[in-house]
């Protein structure tokens, strides 16, 4: 299995639709009743409750949504109590990752890079109560010892391969490519979307090694506006397949693909069903699966089983992978299916095709 001992940020990050006039932090959004002592069931002793806190907004159609989404169905097919808490700014989310810990969470999900600091702090504060964070990995202790098994022993970070997935993208995208030239456009420069622009790139030379790969971050994942244009810059260059790996930065390379009528793959979800103003031009999504992987963590604290470290989520494991052709299936040459089909037996059986350091 890999390791990874480094900060990894999410994909994902959009504007709160929950922020409040004052800008502070937003209300829980509960059916637990308050509890009245910090890790306390709030239902009662034999009830347990999972509190999820996000960074902006629960309705990005992507990352915060499909980690709530994972983690309410799980808690309520389990009979436990559920809430979440989104975090107006950076500032808020200590302060509500300690309100869902006072209002009874026996598990607390916390998701994205932003989270990090937060979360390690609460989770040593709080040694009884267990915390999952998405997309963070915690690096070996200046001693050089595992965090897992000292200060950390009451967390797991939920972690994805996403050169793995990126590479079958930048298989698919060289295979269907006429031009020769394809494109990404990229969020913050930070692991795990180096990862995604690693893997694309490797995926493309592997497909066509004469293909070229045009490639751009952009130091934000709310800025549509300047993905648009660098999706523009890449189509004028003649580009005419766009990955669109950047939150909403990157849906602006999406956009700016379909409206010259050239092809598009999303990112994080399958974007066919979230971004349906594009779903003309997608020929797939680069998916990470964190409904499910947060899934799997509410159902291992419910069965005893939540271990402290890392938690991979790979191709090998179905955690994640392309999404479907939808409009696609009949367009795409088959010898290129077979192609991504080959790429991704590949991976399994080597993981460092891809590229990625990171």
């Amino acid at each position: 299995m890999i390791k990874r001992k480094r900060f990894l940020p999410a994909l994902a990050l959009s504007l709160s639709l929950l922020i409040n006039a004052c800008g502070g932090t937003s209300p829980t959004t509960s059916d637990a009743t308050p509890a009245a002592s910090p890790g306390a069931s709030a239902s009662g002793a034999d009830k347990k409750k999972v509190g999820i806190v996000l960074d902006r907004s629960e309705n990005d159609k992507s990352f915060n949504e499909y980690s709530l989404k994972g983690a309410r169905e799980a808690a309520q097919a389990a009979g436990l109590d559920f809430s979440y808490v989104v975090a107006a700014s950076t500032s808020d989310i200590e302060k509500n990752i300690e309100t869902q810990v006072n209002e009874g969470a026996d598990l607390v999900i916390t998701v994205g890079f932003l989270m990090a600091d937060a979360t390690a702090a609460m989770a040593k504060k709080y040694p009884d109560v267990k915390f999952a964070i998405v997309d963070v990995a915690y690096p070996p202790e200046k001693d050089g010892s595992d965090p897992y098994t000292k200060d950390l022993k009451n967390v797991t970070s939920l972690i994805f391969a996403e050169d793995q997935v990126g590479f079958l993208a930048g298989v698919l995208a060289a295979c269907v490519s006429e031009s020769g030239k394809i494109a990404v456009v990229a969020g913050m420069e930070i692991p795990p979307v180096q990862r995604f622009v690693d893997g694309y790139s490797s995926g493309a030379k592997f497909a066509n090694p004469k293909v070229t790969v045009l490639k751009q971050y952009i130091p934000s994942f709310e800025d549509p506006a300047t993905g648009k244009s660098v999706g523009q810059n890449f189509i004028s260059e003649g580009a005419d397949v766009i990955f669109g790996a950047g939150g909403n930065t990157g849906n602006g390379g999406l956009l700016a693909a379909k409206e010259a009528n050239k092809m598009a793959i999303g990112v994080d979800v399958d974007q066919y069903l979230t971004y349906p103003e594009v779903k003309s031009a997608l020929i797939t999504s680069a998916a990470k699966n964190m409904d499910v992987a947060v899934g799997v963590a509410v159902k291992d604290f419910v069965a005893g089983n939540f271990k402290p470290g890392i938690q991979l989520s790979t191709l090998e494991n179905g955690g994640l992978g392309l999404s479907p052709f939808h409009d696609w299936e009949t367009k795409i040459d088959p010898k290129c299916k077979e192609q991504v089909k080959t790429a991704e037996a590949a991976v399994k059986a080597d993981p460092k095709i891809t590229g990625s350091t990171k």
